[in-house]
């Protein structure tokens, strides 16, 4: 490995597995000091074990919890350099007019308030420090190219991905860049069954990428180290999709 993140302190929500334990095992592979921030505490503790980082419990949808996080980071290592926002959650592909009121509200406070609270918290901490930064929002195809069948889902997508923008505009005066990256469909991540309603929808699927397949941790992490390095000092504002060119 390079070490392109060597010296930088990063912290990736929902970590303990999927995308986001792709993304801090390849930063830790790169020289960072990786905080995994989850929800499931038992599934952290062990990934952060596995990949020797560090782990604090967080609900993405507390500001209480981002205020523990920045707390800890700063007691730990005295610095963020880096936030990964790869917590997400869906509801199971079905007609727009059957999803329900908590179906909606699961997806915009995970998907839309966790972004809001991870500025909010720590833009503040990072322009008191005077040392730039770099957040990356995990968005997805979904939010540029949205199909039938996960409606509020899209949305909630659509809606981080122009937050990203707004804010990469806002505080680039700072030096705290904002990116997004979008995914098309994971292989084998925890959502990817609900993404496709049922299995057989698998194969059809993947047709319509001309990669012929669907995104992997590894895939999701080259980009966001790439994004967080000096490779990528001039980058912000954009929405990167890693998708096998289902986009186009």
């Amino acid at each position: 490995m390079s070490g392109k993140l060597s010296g930088k302190v990063a912290i990736v929500t929902g970590g303990a597995g999927g995308f986001g334990k792709g993304i801090a095992e390849k930063f830790t592979q790169e020289g960072a000091q990786v905080i995994i921030a989850d929800f499931v505490e038992e599934a952290g503790q062990k990934t952060a074990s596995e990949l020797k980082c560090e782990f604090q419990r967080c609900n993405v949808t507390s500001r209480q919890d981002w205020e523990s996080l920045v707390k800890f980071a700063d007691e730990k290592f005295g610095k963020i350099d880096i936030v990964i926002n790869n917590a997400g959650t869906t509801y199971r592909n079905k007609p727009t007019n059957d999803v329900t009121d908590e179906d909606f509200d699961k997806v915009f406070a995970v998907n839309v308030k966790a972004i809001y609270y991870s500025a909010n918290v720590i833009v503040p901490y990072m322009q008191k420090k005077g040392n730039g930064g770099s957040f990356v929002t995990i968005a997805s195809t979904a939010g540029i190219r949205p199909r039938p069948g996960l409606t509020w889902y899209n949305a909630s997508k659509a809606a981080v991905i122009n937050a990203t923008k707004t804010m990469a505009v806002e505080y680039a005066k700072d030096n705290i860049r904002f990116n997004s990256v979008c995914p098309v469909v994971g292989l084998n991540t925890g959502l990817s069954d609900l993404f496709l309603g049922k299995p057989e929808n698998e194969k059809i699927f993947m047709a319509s990428v001309p990669l012929g397949r669907g995104s992997t941790p590894k895939d999701i992490a080259n980009a966001c180290a790439f994004l967080c390095s000096s490779e990528a000092d001039f980058l912000t504002g954009i929405d990167l999709p890693v998708d096998g060119g289902r986009c186009v």
